[in-house]
C-alpha cells in the first residue's frame, strides 16, 4: 500500500524525533530554571568535538526520557540562534556543558563525556536513575587503595594488575579482552586478573609507588616476588594474555575459556596409557599394577588413568571411545559450572592418552566392529 506524502512526512518525523530539548536565545529562559534541573550542551555546528558528542547526547536524553518532567537534557547552538545566551553564560569554547538547578543556578560540568560519566553525574545531582540497564559486574578483581595490599601482596596468589584511567582510549580498547581473560582465569584461585583506576586521586600514591606514568600499565606480581613486579610488555590480544599467565601461573587455560587439550595430562602416565592400550590382557594387568603404585604418590589426575585401565580390563576396549564421545557432548553444551567443566575436560584429555596414535585408533575400530 502506498503512503500519502503527509502521512509519510509525519511518519519520518516520528521515527527521527529526539528527546534532546533544542533551545535558543528566545526559548532558553522559558525552560531552564523553571522548576526542573537540566544539563545543557552549548555547541557549534562546525565543531568536531561537538559532532563526536552528538550521538552520546542523544543517548543521554533517551536514557532520561522517562523523567522528562523531572530533568531536562538540552542543547543550544551557541554560534547561531543561541549566541546571545551563550555569551550570557560565558561560553567561549565548544562544546561547553553546564548544569542548571531548578532555580537556574549554574555550574560547569567538567567530568567525562562518555555516557556512563554523564548519567552518573545526573543521578548524583537528582537521584533519578537512567533507564539504561547496568552493565554486568566486572570479571576482573577491582582494586583500590583499601584492598590492594590484601589481594596483590598475598604470597599465595599470582596477580596481574592493569593500571588504567577512565579517559584512556587504549584502556577502553583493551577492557573487553581483559575481561575475557579474567573470566577464563576465574576458576584459578591463585591466578588473579585485577584492575585499578590509577588516575583516581585515592589511588595515585599506589600508581606512583609502582612507577606508573601512563595508561594502561600492566604489572605481574608473582607469589615469589612481591617487591619487584614484572612489567607486562607483551601483546594485548586474548591469546597473548592467556599465554603469559599460563607460563607465569603454571596453568593450562585455553583462549575463550576452559582448559587446553594438555590439561591434566602426565607424561609418565601417558607412556603407561599407550603401553596399556597396545598390550595384551596379561601385560595390561601388570601395567595397571604399575600405574596404581605410581598413582599413590601423585595427584587426582593420575588416578583417572588408573580408572580408565580398570574399566577397559573389566569391560570392553570400546569404553574409551564411547566415554570420550559422551564427555565431548557435555563439553560442547557448556551448561555446567566452570569447575565441573574443568573436571570433565581433564577426564576427556586423559582418555585421549589411550588413543594417541593411528594404530590405537585402528584397534578401537576393530573392537567396536566386534560388538
Amino acid at each position: 500500500m502506498l503512503l500519502s506524502l503527509p502521512f509519510l512526512a509525519v511518519f519520518i518525523a516520528g521515527i527521527s524525533a529526539s528527546n534532546v530539548v533544542d533551545l535558543d536565545s528566545k526559548t532558553f529562559d522559558g525552560i531552564i530554571g523553571k522548576g526542573k534541573p537540566g544539563l545543557v550542551e552549548f555547541f557549534a555546528p562546525w565543531c568536531g568535538h561537538c559532532k563526536n558528542l552528538a550521538p552520546v547526547w542523544e543517548q543521554l536524553a533517551d536514557a532520561y526520557s522517562h523523567a522528562k518532567d523531572k530533568v531536562v537534557i538540552a542543547k543550544v547552538d551557541a554560534d547561531g540562534d543561541g549566541k546571545d545566551v551563550g555569551k550570557k553564560y560565558g561560553v567561549t569554547g565548544f562544546p561547553t556543558l553546564k548544569w542548571f538547578d531548578a532555580d537556574g543556578n549554574h555550574e560547569p560540568y567538567d567530568s567525562g563525556r562518555d555516557l556512563d560519566s554523564l548519567t552518573a553525574f545526573i543521578t548524583r545531582k537528582t537521584g533519578i536513575r537512567s533507564n539504561i540497564k547496568p552493565p554486568p559486574p566486572p570479571e576482573t578483581t577491582i582494586l583500590d587503595v583499601h584492598n590492594f595490599n590484601t589481594v596483590v601482596l598475598d604470597t599465595s596468589k599470582n596477580v596481574l594488575v592493569s593500571f588504567t584511567a577512565p579517559w584512556c582510549g587504549h584502556c577502553k580498547n583493551m577492557k573487553p579482552t581483559y575481561e575475557k581473560v579474567a573470566s577464563t582465569f576465574k576458576p584459578e584461585s591463585d591466578c588473579i586478573v585485577a584492575n585499578i583506576d590509577g588516575d583516581d586521586k585515592k589511588n595515585k600514591d599506589l600508581a606512583q609507588k609502582y612507577g606508573v606514568s601512563n595508561f594502561p600499565t600492566i604489572k605481574f606480581f608473582s607469589k615469589d616476588n612481591k617487591e619487584e613486579p614484572i612489567n607486562y610488555e607483551g601483546g594485548r590480544s586474548e591469546a597473548d594474555f592467556v599465554a603469559f599467565l599460563n607460563e607465569k601461573c603454571g596453568t593450562q587455560r585455553a583462549v575463550g575459556g576452559g582448559l587446553t587439550d594438555q590439561a591434566g595430562r602426565l607424561p609418565n602416565f601417558d607412556t603407561l596409557a599407550k603401553k596399556f592400550f597396545m598390550a595384551g590382557a596379561e601385560a595390561r594387568g601388570k601395567i595397571l599394577k604399575e600405574a596404581t603404585a605410581l598413582a599413590a604418590d601423585t595427584g587426582a589426575a593420575s588416578k583417572h588413568y588408573v580408572r580408565v585401565m580398570e574399566k577397559v580390563l573389566n569391560g570392553s576396549e570400546a569404553y574409551v571411545r564411547k566415554e570420550a564421545t559422551r564427555l565431548a557432548k557435555i563439553l560442547e553444551k557448556r551448561n555446567l559450572a566452570p569447575t565441573k567443566l574443568d573436571e570433565i575436560k581433564i577426564k576427556a584429555n586423559i582418555l585421549g592418552a589411550f588413543v594417541k596414535d593411528s594404530e590405537g585408533e585402528e584397534k578401537i575400530a576393530r573392537a567396536e566392529s566386534e560388538l
